[in-house]
């Protein structure tokens, strides 16, 4: 399943929460639609979103479960519990925050649910060093996905320099988080990613369409003001 990901993209099917495209049925067929685009894999949020894809594909399958906690920052999958109902649902890789931060329950815990059910293990990762632990652990991908998002302002480009230096860990290497633009996915493959992740551009019809109203608006206001 490995293989079938390597040096292809994977389209991360995840609607804004609780907006209208937010519902299992309409998930199942933005996957369907990703993968006659030409993506070779999914990575898919919730529980009823990947019953429902996994019903739709036999695609290989990235799931995972977000929770906003008040102890804790981490979001994905924080619980050996969301691993076990993730692979119950028909996940083939179960996506988890390995990131340093405090956390409800251990990435080794973590790790060791994902093998107990039987799936493919991915970290996503802030740092290096979070991919060296992950590494260590026997992850079977290393993701760039946390990157940008464990305290600070959010920047605007992917972290290449993080995709690289995972990629030199000898680890099958993912790159995601902030890939908008064809050039952005084929530059984050000569850094060394196996594969891409592209989630907001491809299935948040609301981000893209702020990108493009934002664009008008503001190039409205400059001709206005050259007046």
């Amino acid at each position: 399943m490995l293989e079938q990901l390597k040096g292809r993209l994977i389209a991360s099917c995840q609607p804004v929460t609780g907006g209208p495209m937010d519902r299992p049925d309409i998930v199942a067929a933005m996957a369907l639609a990703a993968l006659d685009g030409g993506a070779a894999g999914l990575r898919i949020e919730g529980l009823d979103n990947v019953r429902a894809v996994r019903a739709a594909t036999r695609a290989p399958l990235i799931g995972l479960l977000k929770r906003d906690l008040d102890d804790s920052p981490v979001r994905i999958t924080p619980f050996a519990t969301d691993v076990a109902d993730l692979i119950a649902a028909g996940a083939d890789f179960v996506a988890v925050d390995a990131t340093s931060q405090t956390r409800p329950e251990t990435v080794e815990a973590l790790y060791s649910a994902i093998r107990a059910g039987g799936a493919l293990a991915m970290a996503d990762c802030a740092t290096l060093d979070d991919g060296r632990r992950a590494a260590a652990l026997g992850f079977d991908v290393l993701g760039s996905t946390m990157s940008g998002y464990t305290g600070g302002p959010v920047p605007a480009e992917p972290d290449l320099d993080l995709v690289r230096g995972l990629a030199e860990l000898g680890h099958v290497t993912v790159a995601e988080g902030r890939y908008h633009r064809p050039e952005q996915a084929a530059a984050a493959i000569s850094a060394g990613a196996d594969a891409v992740v592209v989630g907001s551009a491809l299935t948040r019809l609301e981000h893209v369409t702020g990108w493009f109203a934002d664009a008008v608006a503001a190039q409205v206001a400059t001709t206005q003001g050259a007046a």
